[in-house]
């Protein structure tokens, strides 16, 4: 386990939308490299950086064209090979986008894939042995090669699944997860990974981690058995690597070689209990009732537990993450994270007010959390139309708002040519504004970083027990290590008897509480932690 994870705290930046330095409307790995002592002064001591390699952006860059080139439209290998220089001057560790399960139908290695005559790459990818035989439960495309087969999908019509085989083989031309070819695959991917990790990236968050074997088992053993290979080569030739995987399921993720697992907006996976829980019938995009507009019917039948005026109970989060906390906890860290470009931001729903306190507890649960760019200043999630591939994602991808200059200072480009429009709202926020209102979000996500950093019992392998939760009331009450963290996201002055908690003052608060006589007494909308 790479040691430095311990005191972590990642800032995921969506390369295109972050800063631009040259004036082309979208952002670059220089304004990435410009901008890192605003993301030291964040507290955060880690990047994720989005897809940057060479694509045509018909999926925002995870349908790479050439694995081991810097997209043009973001700079060189060479400004890559300074921006992870400069972030190390700085303390700060870089971990890059690998997307392994597919590449774009423009990759090299898919156009000579496509060819009849047999060649190296001819079993790179999933590929039938007939123009008319289909791949049953996958998608596919026929007829568009002159080879006579179909070949599978792994997303979109533009991301032909590479090929690490099957669990279980069932037609000719499948090929089983332990053969030649499907090793073959295996190791192009360890030889892309071995070149930035030669440059000086610090590691890789591994886009669909969970699937690359198709048609694998329950639990998914033989993509583990791929994970476990690569984390061997890590370990003892890069020990210090770390990986991220983007599988969902820390008890199967940790084990199979990675370092963190996401716990993400999956059904099951309790996220959404913590920021938008709705109704049934919300999500299934059911007609507005005559009156009613969209937030209103949102607010309504919002049930997540940091929204003030909903009756969420934070044992709906539990339920599930004790269970992933208790199955995973030996095998390496869980990842809560503020938002990402795939999920709405957390503004759409929380006020700054109920964000202070759902940010707060991110950064002080257990495992190694991550900061989604421009959430810090509580960037809103935009309606707008679809760009690359991104479809309903895209209103959390604009482009990051630091002052009020031209475009919000994100670019000097005409409005026109910006990568995606900007929140022109009255209230739209600043970095600049935020830095100067003591009160601000921003400044609060900077004080809550900071007690993580100084407090070792908050850090990613610290100690976490729950000392209060019910479904009686909101408050919830946690250890870790020496200290006693109780959050409160109602509208109601709660007491809470607590047991095995005598007397103590608190070191943190966001509102206020105290603890008098193994009673704790938190106001409305209050996070405090306590020292024991």
């Amino acid at each position: 386990m790479p040691s430095w994870l311990k005191d972590a705290v990642f800032y995921e930046i969506y390369p295109q939308s972050f800063y631009d330095t040259n004036g082309d409307g979208i952002g670059d790995l220089k304004g990435i490299e410009e901008k890192l002592d605003y993301v030291k002064s964040l507290g955060c001591n880690a990047l994720w950086i989005n897809p940057c390699f060479d694509s045509p952006f018909k999926d925002a860059g995870y349908d790479v064209r050439d694995y081991k080139k810097i997209a043009p439209r973001y700079g060189t290998n060479e400004d890559m090979a300074h921006l992870l220089t400069t972030a190390h001057e700085k303390g700060i560790k870089v971990l890059l986008d690998l997307v392994p399960g597919h590449t774009s139908e423009e990759h090299q290695w898919f156009v000579e894939s496509k060819k009849a005559e047999r060649n190296e790459f001819s079993d790179r990818y999933v590929w039938t042995d007939f123009a008319f035989a289909g791949i049953p439960d996958h998608p596919y495309i026929g007829g568009e090669s002159e080879r006579g087969g179909c070949y599978m999908l792994n997303f979109f019509k533009c991301q032909p699944a590479l090929n690490y085989g099957f669990g279980k083989v069932q037609y000719p031309w499948q090929k089983s997860y332990d053969s030649p070819e499907a090793i073959a695959t295996r190791e192009a991917l360890k030889d892309t990974m071995r070149f930035w990790l030669d440059m000086g990236c610090d590691g890789f968050r591994v886009d669909m981690a969970d699937s690359l074997v198709k048609d694998d088992e329950d639990g998914k053993p033989y993509t583990s058995l791929i994970w476990k290979n690569i984390r061997e080569m890590l370990d003892q030739e890069y020990p210090d690597a770390a990986l991220v995987s983007e599988w969902c399921d820390p008890p199967h993720a940790l084990p199979a070689g990675f370092h963190m697992d996401f716990l993400l907006d999956h059904t099951g996976d309790c996220y959404n209990e913590l920021l938008r829980e709705y109704e049934a019938e919300d999500e299934n995009n059911q007609p507005l009732k005559e009156g009613e507009n969209e937030e209103e019917r949102r607010t309504k039948i919002d049930h997540s537990y940091f929204k003030a005026s909903s009756d969420g109970h934070i044992s709906a989060f539990l339920r599930n993450y004790m269970n992933y906390y208790y199955g995973s906890k030996e095998s390496g860290y869980m990842s809560l994270l503020t938002c990402n470009h795939d999920t709405p931001r957390a503004k759409r729903t929380l006020t700054d007010d109920e964000l202070k306190l759902a940010y707060a507890f991110i950064f002080t649960m257990p495992g190694v959390p991550f900061l989604y760019y421009g959430d810090e200043i509580g960037m809103k999630y935009l309606n707008i139309p679809t760009k690359e591939g991104g479809y309903h994602r895209t209103g959390s991808r604009t482009p990051m708002q630091w002052n009020h200059e031209k475009n919000f200072g994100f670019s000097t480009a005409d409005e026109k040519d910006i990568y995606l429009q900007q929140d022109k709202s009255a209230d739209s926020p600043t970095v600049e504004d935020q830095e100067a209102d003591e009160n601000s979000l921003l400044n609060t996500v900077k004080a809550v970083i900071s007690l993580r950093h100084e407090h070792e019992d908050l850090q990613a392998d610290g100690s976490f027990s729950v000392i209060h939760a019910s479904t009686n009331d909101r408050t919830f009450v946690y250890r870790r290590g020496k200290l006693v963290i109780a959050v409160n996201p109602s509208l109601n002055e709660e007491k809470i008897s607590l047991d095995d908690v005598t007397e103590s003052n608190a070191i943190y608060s966001i509102g206020s509480a105290l603890i008098a006589d193994s009673v704790l007494d938190i106001k409305p909308q209050s996070f405090v932690v306590f020292n024991f």
